[in-house]
């Protein structure tokens, strides 16, 4: 295994001309929960510090498997037994044609909505195991202790009070009630992407924080989007039919689909909203307004939950 050396971002490119041999690079994203970097039709990412490597390498497996095939973007072999980044994991993809954001009617939810449904019908047990947990609650969970290990803010307090409302699956404080799907864990219409490129298919992408859970989940940051008015309501109908349509089991076939929805949104509400916290503090500055609509919708959770 070889352990790249000091400068990030540089070696993560010398990796993928590497494999490329095309000198030409561009850095897609240099966050502190991961690097990516182009290099011709090769993307390679260096994981989040900490990432469980032995969780990541079944993801992969996974992602690969037969019954994935025009659902998730398959990762590309990387030389020899793998590569480390600073402890970091390194993983190779093949490039896609990401969703247009300057064009937010064309986003592709009926899309999406297939893929989800397709992918939480694939039977875990034909799987590379041991499928670790979906990590959605994880994540929220994470947010929320970044925010309240800041200083306090009434815009804190209120998200923290929406936080403590939330039932402890939720919280990432019990098992999930629904651990019997595979799922994405993060899905946003950044994760989506052609394939091939240009014009192909479309395919879900990132694979961090799919496993087994509820697959509720996968369908709550719309619904969230959607219920603090971030979604044109036309959008969410058109993907919740696409997805019922599709077969989709997280909520049922007809009715009211908020009984299943209704805790995975409003917990992916509070993590936004944790998240806006920290980065109106980063920046010194007061909440903008689609920050002060996550934090409002917090302070309606608290108060009638």
């Amino acid at each position: 295994m070889t352990v790249l050396g000091e400068e990030p971002t540089a070696e993560l490119a010398a990796l993928a001309v590497g494999i490329t041999g095309i000198p030409e690079t561009s850095v897609l994203a240099h966050r502190p929960d991961g690097t990516v970097v182009r290099s011709g039709a090769l993307v390679a990412k260096a994981h989040a510090p900490g990432t469980d490597r032995q969780a990541l390498a079944v993801r992969l497996a996974v992602a690969a498997h037969p019954l994935l095939d025009g659902i998730l973007l398959a990762p590309l072999p990387l030389p020899g037994t793998g590569s480390l980044l600073h402890g970091r994991a390194v993983t190779a993809w093949p490039l896609g044609e990401p969703v247009d954001r300057e064009e937010p009617g064309g986003a592709p939810w009926e899309d999406a909505a297939v893929l989800l449904a397709r992918l939480h019908a694939v039977p875990p047990h034909a799987l590379p195991s041991p499928l670790p947990p979906m990590r959605g609650p994880a994540k929220a969970a994470r947010a929320v202790a970044r925010m309240a290990a800041g200083a306090p803010s009434p815009a804190a307090d209120t998200v923290l009070r929406a936080w403590e409302r939330l039932p402890a699956w939720a919280r990432d404080e019990a098992p999930q009630p629904r651990a019997d799907t595979l799922c994405h864990g993060d899905l946003h219409l950044g994760q989506l992407v052609r394939h091939p490129v240009p014009g192909g298919p479309w395919r879900l992408i990132d694979v961090d924080d799919m496993g087994i859970g509820d697959p509720a989940w996968d369908l709550a940051r719309p619904a969230m989007w959607f219920a603090t008015g971030l979604l044109d309501p036309d959008a969410w109908t058109r993907f919740l039919g696409a997805y019922r349509e599709a077969g989709g089991r997280a909520v049922p076939a007809d009715g009211d689909p908020w009984p299943s929805l209704d805790a995975p949104a409003r917990a992916l509400t509070v993590q936004s909203a944790a998240l806006a916290v920290v980065r109106a503090a980063r920046e010194d500055r007061p909440l903008d307004e689609i920050e002060r609509d996550l934090t409002a919708a917090c302070a309606r959770m608290a108060d009638v939950s």
